[in-house]
């Protein structure tokens, strides 16, 4: 068993589960999220604590274990404290501005990217960087990695979009003229 998934996941006094069969609903202030449970995973509700057992011991069940625990209490956390990536744009003449809920990259293209942002998300730029937040931290990730690769860091001056956290290991240029 999953020790991720042995763990009881604890429901805030104001965040509201309920569970219909498969599908697993979370509200809290911030919003509701909804998600099905596989049919090897089973979701139940104790008082203030939610639980998740496997229907069996077999591998599929055992994988999806821990990680229907950490989907649920992502749904807790989300609709309580909510979720925030922030990346960073880093280039000469690169930048970035939001109009209503499309982002505009410069990038170094001959044209400017429109990036349509996803209900649930709300992004702030400013100047050089982009801070995303949203409840749904699955949506939020996939959100930020699209935006990413839009234009990637390259190895050698580290221009691009980057994680605010992301450390880019820098290649050496060329190594000169022979002497």
């Amino acid at each position: 068993m999953s020790r991720i998934g042995k763990r009881p996941i604890p429901i805030p006094k104001d965040v509201e589960v309920k569970i219909q069969g498969d599908l697993i609903s979370v509200k809290g202030p911030k919003g509701e999220l909804k998600r099905r449970v596989h049919p090897n995973i089973s979701v139940s509700k104790d008082g203030d604590k939610i639980s998740v057992h496997t229907a069996d011991e077999s591998r599929e069940a055992r994988s999806l274990h821990g990680l229907f625990g950490a989907l649920i209490y992502n749904m807790v956390i989300g609709v309580t404290k909510g979720f925030e990536k922030v990346l960073e744009i880093v280039g000469v003449g690169y930048r970035a501005e939001l109009k209503g809920r499309t982002a505009v990259f410069n990038l170094g293209y001959s044209h400017p990217i429109n990036f349509q942002l996803p209900d649930g998300i709300d992004a702030n730029i400013e100047k050089s960087r982009i801070v995303l937040s949203g409840i749904d931290k699955e949506l939020l990730g996939m959100t930020a990695a699209k935006i990413r690769g839009l234009r990637a860091p390259e190895p050698y001056k580290g221009k691009g979009i980057k994680y605010a956290d992301e450390i880019i290991r820098k290649k050496a240029g060329k190594a000169g003229a022979i002497k």
